[in-house]
């Protein structure tokens, strides 16, 4: 059985899913992708993990870096898996480039490059927002494109995070604009 719970955030609602033990989900209402692990049924109910998870979002939206990672259940293929835990190693106000991602995988598959795209569909898609930062995730020229919460909610987290954003730029069309 899969467990959903509600969280007000100063960015607007946010939608939590776990298997009882872990975290699988967690996705700003309406975002693209919302809820794309979530089967057709399920229960609303609180646990530990979401007792977690609320601790960990009140750190992080009261402006600080949380010094814990609630347990996490990373649903999905091997590759996006492994972009995910990469993403998880960016700190608190820094960030990294899709083709950094790009980059670190080829050179663990012992390929001579992969493709930053490959690596947008991955970070596009992850299911567990926030505490793995695809928002800390930019683009090489420092376009602020690909967040599926939405651009402004993207600028807002990075600000929050007092990340530099004197290179960033909004793009007047992309992804998740």
């Amino acid at each position: 059985m899969i467990y959903t719970c509600h969280y007000r955030s100063p960015l607007g609602g946010i939608t939590l899913a776990s298997n009882g033990t872990e975290l699988t989900g967690l996705w700003f209402d309406g975002q693209k992708y919302f809820g794309d692990n979530l089967p057709a049924k399920y229960e609303k109910k609180q646990l530990p993990v979401f007792e977690q998870t609320i601790r960990w979002l009140d750190i992080y939206f009261g402006g600080k870096a949380p010094d814990f990672t609630p347990p996490l259940c990373m649903e999905t293929t091997p590759f996006r898996k492994r972009v995910w835990e990469i993403m998880l190693t960016i700190p608190f106000g820094k960030t990294m480039t899709y083709g950094e991602i790009a980059g670190r995988i080829a050179k663990e598959k012992g390929l001579s490059r992969m493709s930053a795209q490959a690596v947008g569909g991955a970070v596009g898609h992850n299911s567990i927002s926030l505490i793995i930062p695809c928002h800390r995730v930019v683009g090489t020229n420092g376009s602020l494109t690909g967040y599926a919460g939405g651009i402004e909610k993207k600028v807002k987290l990075l600000a929050m995070e007092k990340a530099d954003m004197t290179s960033f730029f909004v793009p007047r069309k992309g992804t998740a604009l």
